[in-house]
């Protein structure tokens, strides 16, 4: 056992070696494919949401076609809108001419009565985790405006303020005008604190392995630096004398720590660590953090503690945006081990485009046989030739328009 001035010389000694390291520690950024790749398989269902919402939040949840035919750009649909809704024909039904007009499909519709139901089903899950983001903020509120622009990531209800805070008075407190899209000067205030919510993932996963063994560990971060990746030996002693730094909880008050000193790197990555531990799906657009860096206390450049941290987190560069993912959440096939109860919301969605994506397959397999055989039994090589070519160029062009990752910018 260490003497306390031994013990206490040993600390101070870890604290100067992580500052000095703090500002000068270069970390360099290495492709993760399995994670990339978590991260592609979403682009069609989110541009999908974004196609439908557009529908959803009109008047009466109808469009005019031809005005969602001009929000393609917008959306950033790589397709023409017609073509996509061809292929994903479970999305949304539109009208006869003269006038067409898009609205919910019965598939949708039935997911739209899925949807509320499980809001209803996790509405405390979701007030809990609502609370959790309030309580991070050192001011024990958040401008709404934020709160909404962050909603999808967290599983909020787009309602949220009408469908989730009215029935928890005693967490919350709508404080000024939301406006009609929750754009207006209003804050979303903590009414009471709650002990049982301050707790941080890291710190109930400790909670958990001493009921197990009977011991608390000190909580700390898991890192999991991915294969073939290797840190230089300087930067393994930082990590090193880093973790051997106290675990400073998120919802700790922060507003004594030095913002250069190793502590409050160490606080700020114990807030993005919980933040994405919030999120879905175990991940979020760095841009969308960056809104809360007022009310989390984080540093201008936090987005650099994501690459200073490469066993905690990964950044992807898919679909033009950075985005931070929270690594432990993924196994090695970039799959998530920690399901969220909302993300089965995603799930269904999924299998709507699924089931209108086979019947658009199958009914395109149907027109090139029928093709086929009129070409054979009548003997044409000309006109019908040409019409069976252009069809084999919608088949063969099927995955073809979503190659370029730059059309799937993130669009709230």
């Amino acid at each position: 056992m260490l003497l306390p001035a031994v013990a206490a010389s040993r600390l101070v000694m870890v604290r100067l070696s992580a500052a000095r390291c703090i500002s000068s520690l270069k970390v360099p950024w290495k492709r993760d494919p399995a994670l990339d790749a978590a991260i592609s398989r979403d682009r069609r269902f989110r541009q999908a949401s974004r196609l439908v919402r557009e529908v959803l939040l009109s008047p009466g949840r109808r469009l005019l076609f031809r005005y969602l035919t001009k929000r393609r750009e917008r959306i950033k649909l790589p397709v023409r809108v017609p073509t996509f809704l061809r292929r994903y024909p479970t999305l949304l039904a539109v009208s006869a001419p003269p006038e067409p007009v898009a609205s919910p499909s019965p598939h949708l519709l039935a997911f739209l009565d899925f949807a509320s139901r499980l809001y209803e089903l996790h509405a405390p899950f979701l007030a809990s985790r609502l609370a959790k983001l309030i309580m991070i903020s050192s001011t024990r509120a958040l401008p709404v405006s934020k709160i909404a622009a962050a909603k999808r990531d967290f599983g909020l209800p787009d309602d949220f303020l009408v469908s989730l805070v009215p029935r928890y008075p005693g967490l919350f407190r709508l404080v000024g005008d939301p406006g009609p899209d929750s754009s207006g000067n209003a804050f979303l205030e903590l009414v009471a604190w709650d002990d049982t919510l301050a707790k941080s993932v890291i710190e109930v996963q400790a909670d958990k392995e001493a009921d197990v063994v009977g011991i608390r560990p000190r909580p700390n971060f898991t890192v999991k630096l991915p294969k073939g990746f290797y840190l230089k030996k300087k930067m393994r002693e930082w990590m090193r004398d880093w973790l051997e730094l106290p675990y400073i909880s998120p919802y700790a008050d922060a507003s004594g720590l030095h913002p250069a000193s190793p502590e409050a790197e160490k606080r700020t990555i114990g807030v993005l660590h919980e933040v994405l531990s919030l999120t879905v799906q175990r991940r979020i657009a760095v841009p969308i953090i960056g809104k809360f860096c007022d009310e989390y206390r984080l540093p201008n450049e936090f987005a650099n503690a994501f690459t200073r941290h490469p066993g905690i987190f990964y950044v992807s560069l898919k679909g033009g945006i950075k985005t931070a993912v929270l690594r432990e959440a993924y196994d090695q096939n970039g799959e998530l081990v920690d399901r969220d109860p909302m993300l089965e919301l995603k799930e269904r969605f999924v299998a709507i485009m699924e089931e209108g994506h086979k019947q658009y397959l199958e009914d395109l397999n149907r027109k090139r046989e029928a093709l086929q055989k009129y070409r054979e039994d009548a003997g044409c090589k000309d006109a019908k030739a040409e019409i069976e070519n252009r069809l084999e160029e919608e088949w063969h062009s099927e995955d073809s328009e979503w190659d370029d990752d730059t059309d799937d910018a993130y669009v709230q």
